[in-house]
Formats: structure tokens, sequence, C-alpha cells
């Protein structure tokens, strides 16, 4: 029959469940929180109050659509952490709850492990072919920019990460400043399509090794639209495809720039994309263009494993319950978690 895991993720505002068995996906739920766009940002409070209010629901609704009885699970897989504390709590409250209740063991996901995870879900949007153990994963989210050595399921070293801001901070900050509605990263994408790419230069970092930083470029991006404006108070609305474009492709450059120097130190030639970045449509054509051109064997994630869900959650989990990872009923969440 295979194991079958149910997987739960609640780290920041989607609450999501899947089910699978072995590394079949049978179902992925998600239910978004759109209280946070007026805002323009997440607002906790209002997070962990909208998982309370879907997190049965969705469980429900992905136990029916996997055809699975409760009966039928074997763990459950939940969401540790990195992540907002009180959206963590929901999650991890409720797989102590819903294990006790079966009698089933639980086991606890690193968020940012999940994600590079997702090459190994078996289902009909997936290509079907996983990386080969070691290869390197560009994980690149709105918390989070990190280079990472995945040397198996289990083991995993960052060789870089950002000093400061992450790629996806830098799409939405610089989005907002360009008057676009959040989240920012995908108008910034849909914009950059129409857009001539070289047409403006913002600053680059100049960090040693294999960091990242995009601190520097919110500001240089800051500082030329007010000089612009100064001169022309209607420069962004005339030239926002233009600003679009050029910003990407200044964030992708910066990206590929550290991917590059890591490939040649790991001598690895596979690399997986993951996080929420990679659903950028300007990154995804860019590292097929490397990728050709350097001989990588490149792995990207279809769409629907790009943001935060459950199937990452429940196929790690299913690898940790293989291992017998499981965790203790005292556990609690950490807003920050590291490897």
């Amino acid at each position: 029959m295979g194991t079958v895991i149910l997987g739960i993720e609640s780290s920041c505002d989607d609450t999501s469940a899947a089910v699978t068995r072995d590394r079949q996906l049978l179902s992925n739920v998600i239910a978004g929180q759109e209280v946070h766009r007026k805002y323009g940002g997440v607002v906790p409070e209002l997070a962990s109050r909208a998982h309370q209010q879907n997190i049965v629901p969705v469980v429900d609704r992905a136990l029916r659509e996997a055809g699975v009885l409760p009966g039928e699970i074997d763990a459950l897989a939940f969401t540790r952490g990195p992540g907002l504390l009180g959206s963590l709590l929901v999650g991890t409250s409720f797989a102590k709850g819903y294990t006790a209740a079966l009698n089933i063991p639980m086991i606890e996901v690193n968020h940012l492990q999940a994600h590079m995870m997702v090459h190994f879900i078996q289902s009909e949007q997936s290509s079907g072919s996983s990386p080969s153990f070691p290869f390197l994963s560009l994980l690149v989210s709105g918390g989070h920019t990190q280079l990472v050595l995945v040397r198996d399921y289990h083991t995993m070293e960052i060789i870089g990460r950002t000093i400061d801001d992450a790629a996806g901070e830098a799409f939405d900050k610089c989005a907002k400043l360009l008057g676009l509605p959040y989240p920012g990263g995908p108008h910034v994408d849909r914009l950059a399509q129409q857009g001539e790419a070289l047409r403006f230069k913002f600053s680059k970092p100049r960090i040693e090794g294999y960091d990242y930083s995009f601190s520097g470029l919110k500001t240089s991006f800051l500082y030329f639209l007010r000089d612009r404006q100064k001169e022309d108070p209607g420069f962004i609305e005339t030239n926002k495809a233009d600003l679009a474009a050029s910003l990407q492709h200044t964030i992708i450059e910066i990206l590929l720039h550290k991917l590059r120097l890591a490939m040649k130190h790991t001598g690895t030639n596979q690399v997986a994309l993951a996080g929420g970045v990679s659903a950028n449509s300007g990154l995804r054509l860019a590292m097929e263009r490397e990728a050709e051109r350097y001989g990588w064997e490149l792995f990207i994630p279809p769409f629907s494993f790009t943001t935060d869900n459950a199937a990452m959650i429940a196929i790690t989990g299913y690898y940790r319950y293989l291992k017998g990872y499981f965790s203790s009923d005292d556990i609690a969440p950490l807003a920050r978690m590291y490897f």
C-alpha cells in the first residue's frame, strides 16, 4: 500500500495540507490570505488567526481529494520553522492534537530544506526526473536567498547566503516604489517582459565568496527614482516597463554570478532552483541559458511547487519517516531554524 504522509505547512500566510503515498502526490490544497494585500505585506497576527480558521477545512479537503481516511495515515509531517512564530504555532499545535488522536508519529520539517526537496515529488506536474547527489540548490524566496550543497536527503550545507535582504524582498520593496501592488515580484515579472532590460543600470554588490547582498540595490533603485522624478514627475509611469525589466535583469545577474562561482567550486554539474522566486520567468530563462552554456543539468520546479505548499513538507517527511526521525510531543516551533 505504501507509506501515507499527511503534510502541514503554516510558516507564513498560506495554510496548506498535502497527502503523499511514498513519493506520489495524492493532493495538495492551499488556502491563501488576501487580507494582507491592503497592508503591503504579511501582518503576523492576522496570519495566525487565518491559519486557525483554515487548517481544519484544508486538511479535510486534502484527505478527501486524496481518497485517504484518517486511519490510513502513517505519519504527519509539519513545518517546525523557520517562519512566523504565531503561524508555526497553529500548525505545530494541530500536528500534536491530530497525531495524538490517531496514535501516529509526527515529523518536524525544516521549511527551507523542504523547498529543495520538491524535485523528488512525483506528480502530474513534475517531469519525473530528480537530481542525484550531490547537487547545488539555488534557493530564492521572499525571506531567504541561499546556495546550498545538497549531499543527500538529510544532509545540506549552506555555502552562500544573503548578508542582508533576500532577492524576493528586493523585488517586493522595489515594486512598491514603482507603485505596484503586493506581492510585487509577479507584477515586476509581467512588466519586465514588455521592457528593455539594459536601459537602466543599478548598483551591484561586491561581496567576497558566495554570499549575496541586495540592500545596496534597493538603495540604488530608490535614489535613482528620486533623482529622475525631480527632473520629470511622470518618469516612473512613462518608463515603468523598462524600470521593471532593468531591475529584474540586475537581480538575476547578481544571483547567477555567485551561482557560477559556486558551481565551479563544488565541481557538480547539477543545479536545482527552488523557492518562491523560482516562478520568475526571467530567472527561469536565464537559468536555462546558463545550463546550456556550461553543460549543467538543470532542475526547475513546476509553478505549483514554487510557493509555500504542503507537498514539499510531505515529501521531506516521507524520507525522514524512512529514517525514523520522529518528533516528541513537547516540540516547539522555531521562528529561526538552521540546517
